[in-house]
Formats: C-alpha cells, sequence, structure tokens
C-alpha cells in the first residue's frame, strides 16, 4: 500500500505545498493541479480548515492524491487520515507521531535534518524521509553528505525550493520528489487566482518531464 502511495508521489516529481486559509478554496485548487498536471497536494495543518479542505479536495477530486503537512499530534493524524489524507507529512522528527503512523499502518514522511535523525527513521524501516528546512540547511550539498551513509532511504526535500533550483534536486537519484509552494502561494488561493495557478503547475510540472522523462 505504501509502495503505491510512494510511487503516485514519485510520479508527481513535486508536490504542492498548500496553507489554506478558507475552506470555499479546497476544490477550486484540487482541480487547478489536476488540470496543471500535479495531481497531489500537502495540505498543511497551519490552519484551522485544514481538515476540512482534505475533506472537499477527497470528496470532489478523489483522484487527487492528498498528505497533512505540519502534523504536530497524533489527534492531527487521525483527523488528517478520516478527511481522506493518504500520507502524513511532519516538520520534525517526532518519534511519538512515526511510531503512531507505523501502528496504524499509515504512511509518514517525518521532517530530517541530522543522521541522528535520520538513524531513527531507518531503524523504525521508513523508506522515504522529508529533508526541511532544505535550503536554510545547505541544500543539495548537505542532503547528498547526509543521504550517503543510508543507501537505501529516499528524500523529499522541501524549504526553499523553487523554479531556480528544482531541476538541480530533481536530477539527483536519491529523491523521491520535491515539495514547493511557489505554484499555489496564498495570494494567489486568496485573489481566486486559478487560472495563474494552472499555469505555474503546468510550469512545474513541465520541468519533472523534462528532468526525469
Amino acid at each position: 500500500m505504501h509502495e503505491a502511495i510512494l510511487e503516485k508521489i514519485k510520479k508527481v516529481g513535486i508536490v504542492p505545498v498548500v496553507v489554506l486559509e478558507d475552506a470555499k478554496d479546497a476544490a477550486p485548487l484540487a482541480k487547478a493541479l489536476i488540470e496543471g498536471g500535479l495531481p497531489c497536494a500537502e495540505v498543511t495543518f497551519r490552519t484551522a480548515c485544514a481538515e476540512e479542505c482534505i475533506k472537499i479536495m477527497h470528496d470532489e477530486y478523489p483522484e487527487i492524491l492528498l498528505g497533512a503537512g505540519t502534523v504536530l499530534t497524533t489527534e492531527q493524524v487521525d483527523r488528517a487520515v478520516a478527511a481522506g489524507a493518504e500520507f502524513i507529512v511532519s516538520p520534525g522528527f517526532d518519534p511519538e507521531i512515526v511510531d503512531y503512523c507505523i501502528s496504524k499502518n499509515i504512511l509518514v514522511l517525518p521532517g530530517c535534518i541530522t543522521p541522528s535523525e535520520v538513524a531513527q527513521a531507518v531503524k523504525r524501516g521508513l523508506k522515504v524521509v522529508k529533508f526541511f528546512p532544505a535550503e536554510q540547511f545547505g541544500g543539495l550539498a548537505t542532503l547528498k553528505a547526509l543521504a550517503a551513509p543510508y543507501v537505501g532511504l529516499q528524500f523529499m526535500p522541501t524549504g526553499g525550493v523553487s523554479p531556480k533550483n528544482v531541476r538541480e534536486y530533481l536530477g539527483y537519484n536519491r529523491l523521491v520528489a520535491c515539495g514547493g509552494s511557489w505554484m499555489v502561494k496564498g495570494d494567489l488561493v486568496k485573489a481566486g487566482n486559478f487560472d495563474e495557478i494552472v499555469r505555474l503547475t503546468k510550469e512545474a510540472a513541465d520541468i519533472v518531464k523534462e528532468v526525469r522523462g
């Protein structure tokens, strides 16, 4: 089951990291991402309506792959999964959340930035971790050094990934995907400028095709 979800994430290549302030934007945003060629979203639990947004996206566009990001408690894990999230992303390595997800057979991608955190993930049998915040912690050079001893592990760098550096990241063979927010900026969502979101999403999807074929 997890392999199938990870395969979908890998196929998408760039996971749009979404912060939604208003549930009315959830369905048109999902539609825009699908039309743009990135049928996936990591909906962050930074806002009160995150759970509702996941449910709306899941119900109206069942073909979109949904994850919940910025998950900080096991209660949020339960709420996210009940709403339709297929994977959980946390900003750091929280053993309680990771172990809880493992016990419930939920795919979890915890944030790891040090060898000690990566070692904890490997010990628990995780196949993919998030590298966050990627650019602020040295970008691809740091990621390559961090990945070197852990040969079976793949990464999803997020934080500071942009059209300027995403090709370099995607060219690294230890990446399952990148997380990025430039195609779903808050001001575009608030303004209802979904045509521009479609355009930026198409550009991002084209970069994935260009690098990965």
